[in-house]
């Protein structure tokens, strides 16, 4: 069996082999006794298995990320957004 990623680098660098139908590069597999999972990947267009073979883990986001950069820095307010007091609170009586 030849190894996925000299196959995959073979196909990347050939580009009669990087724009063949699916049926023509699977023949071309066939022929280098590819791995099942890349053998799957081309005939499907799911990497899913490939992904596997290689032993790719789904990435977690940290929780780092999703927070505020610097929560203890209060946030100043902007002089010129400050809202206007009313020149007349109460309603003028007659």
């Amino acid at each position: 069996m030849t190894d996925t990623i000299d196959l995959l680098e073979a196909i990347g660098q050939d580009a009669s082999l990087r724009h063949a139908s699916a049926e023509d590069l699977g023949k071309v597999l066939a022929q280098a006794q590819a791995s099942e999972a890349l053998t799957a990947a081309v005939a499907s267009g799911d990497s899913t298995r490939l992904s596997a073979e290689f032993g790719l883990m789904q990435n977690k986001t940290p929780e780092g990320i999703l927070s505020p950069a610097r929560e203890d820095e209060p946030e100043e307010e902007d002089p010129l957004e400050a809202p206007v007091p009313d020149a007349n609170p109460l309603p003028s009586q007659k």
